[in-house]
């Protein structure tokens, strides 16, 4: 797979916890490490993810947010 997102990310699916049209996908990217996304229940299914699965989180964004609690 070729993809010009720079921001790539190897780690292990730990959950999948599906609501009514999307799912959280926690991913575990080193010992208590993890990245969560929130992908439709359609991608999961064609993905066919599942705990255990090694994927790659790719993160594409404009705007990275930072925030510091007061």
């Amino acid at each position: 797979m070729k993809i010009s997102a720079r921001n790539q990310l190897r780690g292990t699916v730990v959950d999948v916890i599906r609501g009514q049209t999307t799912a959280h996908v926690r991913i575990e990217l080193s010992a208590g490490s993890y990245i969560t996304s929130s992908i439709t229940n359609e991608a999961v299914d064609e993905l066919k993810l599942v705990p255990g699965d090694l994927v790659v989180a790719i993160i594409k964004a404009s705007d990275v947010m930072v925030g510091k609690s007061v």
